[in-house]
């Protein structure tokens, strides 16, 4: 539903609510009361749930956070439900204070081995992506329970107390579609360490090649009819300009290069790539000079990875959170001029960036450090910021009647 351009933020969240009334509500009965210390100052117990903590997206951005947490402050608990363990589930399992194998695990055990560990505050970080343990959240082992980084939208379950969002992704207006209550982080939802630093930005290609290059390196899922639209009208648009899309199929290649040829665009415009080891992934980056995002759901991991490689992304701010997560990205490393509001002001910025190489070039050999120098890679702040918020949620349920 949040690729459907034709689903609304109220529609969507009604569909979880419904989600939760027929899997989760049925579990309220399994929810006993917490015994945990109310004592508001003392070190907290926080608990991570995931089955994505190795080299996906979600395992990749837990590492600046568990690596620059305040052993002070927290403790920190990792339930992994991977079940092909890699060297980053290595390394998150060092930077843990404790870690539990969860994998193949019932959601009734988990849930009774988390509130034996007397976690404090248990944070989901899937919500209903693939391994999710929802389920296990429904029976509430924890008295503050979190969602958060899976992606930014809501669960529905009513067992889950809080959202952590920033405020670009979540203006003010959109509380009412979160069965959550929606905190802001105050700067950024996501927090980016490099996976290969060692990789260098290249020049501007268009210079070298004579022509713009585009590209779109996100889940080819993404890619609606709407974007393929206004795609063809930018490519049409800058004469002898070329599209990289992520594309692994054949048959979807095919009805990519028949969209396109509806246009006029010739198919040796488009290129097709496909799904890579990480470090050929990030390196084909330098060939692209502007990355153009998806819509009705946006970039997250790949906005990230772009900018890194001195590539900008035009982004269309969406109706959700989900279609929001480059403009979050954007305004954080000061790119707000890279977003647009309408199909026809993306057209436009993609246009006129692409039409002034030297100003392209530029900002392509200053956005690394750029990009260093915003709270998207300030880790050190980005877990210090969530630390306080867990802290006004446990003083809340310290607060809170017994």
């Amino acid at each position: 539903m949040h690729y459907d351009p034709r689903e609304d933020a109220e529609t969507i969240y009604e569909e979880h609510r419904r989600w939760n009334e027929r899997h989760a509500g049925p579990l309220k009965k399994f929810i006993q009361p917490h015994v945990n210390n109310r004592d508001p100052s003392r070190r907290l117990r926080v608990g991570y749930v995931s089955a994505d903590f190795c080299r996906h997206p979600v395992g990749l951005f837990m590492v600046p956070l568990l690596a620059h947490h305040d052993s002070r402050s927290v403790e920190v608990f990792c339930y992994s439900d991977v079940r092909v363990p890699d060297e980053n589930t290595a390394r998150l399992r060092q930077l843990a204070h404790v870690w539990r194998n969860a994998a193949g695990m019932a959601d009734a055990q988990l849930a009774q081995g988390i509130r034996a560990d007397q976690i404090d505050i248990l944070v989901d970080l899937s919500l209903h992506s693939a391994g999710n343990r929802l389920l296990a959240f429904a029976r509430k082992p924890a008295p503050v329970q979190v969602t958060w980084l899976g992606y930014p939208g809501t669960t529905g379950l009513t067992s889950i107390d809080y959202r952590l969002t920033d405020p670009f992704l979540d203006p003010p207006v959109t509380d009412q579609f979160y069965s959550e209550k929606s905190v802001r982080l105050p700067h950024t939802f996501w927090c980016y360490e490099p996976v290969h630093p060692e990789l260098q930005v290249s020049g501007l290609p268009a210079i070298e090649n004579g022509y713009v290059t585009f590209g779109c390196f996100n889940n080819f899922a993404k890619v609606t009819p709407a974007a393929l639209e206004l795609w063809a009208r930018l490519l049409s648009a800058i004469p002898r300009s070329r599209l990289m899309i992520n594309c692994p199929s054949g048959e979807a290649q095919a009805r990519v290069i028949e969209r396109f040829s509806r246009s006029g665009i010739e198919p040796h415009r488009i290129e097709f790539v496909r799904r890579k080891p990480l470090v050929d992934y990030l390196a084909q980056f330098n060939r692209v000079d502007v990355a153009v995002d998806p819509f009705p759901c946006s970039g997250g991991t790949s906005t990230c990875d772009a900018l890194w490689m001195g590539v900008p992304t035009v982004t269309l701010r969406g109706h959700t959170a989900v279609g929001r997560g480059s403009v979050s990205i954007l305004s954080n490393v000061g790119l707000a001029n890279w977003i647009a509001d309408t199909p026809e002001q993306y057209l436009s910025i993609a246009a006129e960036m692409a039409g002034d190489l030297p100003r392209l070039a530029e900002l392509r050999s200053g956005l690394r450090k750029k990009m260093e120098q915003s709270p998207l890679m300030n880790a050190a702040q980005f877990a210090a910021d969530m630390e306080a918020a867990y802290r006004s949620m446990w003083e809340n349920w310290c607060s809170a009647p017994a």
